[in-house]
């Protein structure tokens, strides 16, 4: 198990604005690598109402588990433990997890008996490094929607932010902030169950 803080700003594409970003650094499609997140809750929420996510990340062949926790200053706090493949399959299937991140939750409240798996993320993303931090192209698709955005990862809380705006500013993108990944699922997810 180990933690880092994560410091990101987000900003929500059209798809033109995807393809122009795409073309203004020379990203083909081999620049794309494909990952898919699955997202846990319990029946009530627990974690949501806490700022609290929990997710297994399947990417380059390798299984993470994640709980995210967000902090007073408005960082991330996330904490990773690596999984097998039975792990994994265990949790996606109502197992509870162990380790590290189950006493996590039991801190927090949160029996871990009680989560379950809501639905999948497929993420394509192109990462590279801009201005002493790292760019992310994402294209992602769950529950019958699509969404593209631009993120950027920096340890450099006042700098990061002011280069991302700059950035975007150039590319001639308006600032339209984004609700992370897991937001934007539970929202979908939501907006499904009233049409149902």
């Amino acid at each position: 198990m180990y933690q880092e803080v994560e410091r990101e700003w987000k900003n929500l594409l059209t798809r033109e604005e995807f393809a122009a970003i795409r073309a203004a650094f020379g990203l083909d499609d081999d620049a794309f690598r494909r990952q898919e997140n699955y997202y846990f809750d319990t029946p009530s929420f627990a974690l949501k109402q806490q700022g609290a996510a929990l997710r297994i990340r399947a990417k380059d062949g390798r299984l993470m588990l994640t709980l995210k926790q967000t902090q007073t200053d408005g960082t991330l706090l996330e904490t990773h433990e690596p999984l097998t493949p039975s792990e994994a399959s265990a949790l996606l299937n109502g197992a509870a997890p162990r380790g590290g991140i189950a006493s996590l939750l039991v801190n927090l409240g949160i029996d871990p008996h009680r989560l379950r798996c809501f639905g999948s993320l497929v993420t394509d993303r192109a990462e590279w490094p801009y201005e002493g931090g790292t760019l992310c192209l994402d294209h992602n698709r769950y529950l019958h929607c699509e969404d593209y955005e631009l993120e950027y990862e920096t340890d450099d809380a006042v700098a990061g932010e002011e280069r991302f705006l700059r950035l975007l500013a150039a590319l001639g993108i308006p600032r339209r902030p984004a609700p992370n990944k897991i937001a934007r699922f539970y929202a979908q997810k939501d907006e499904m169950g009233e049409k149902e």
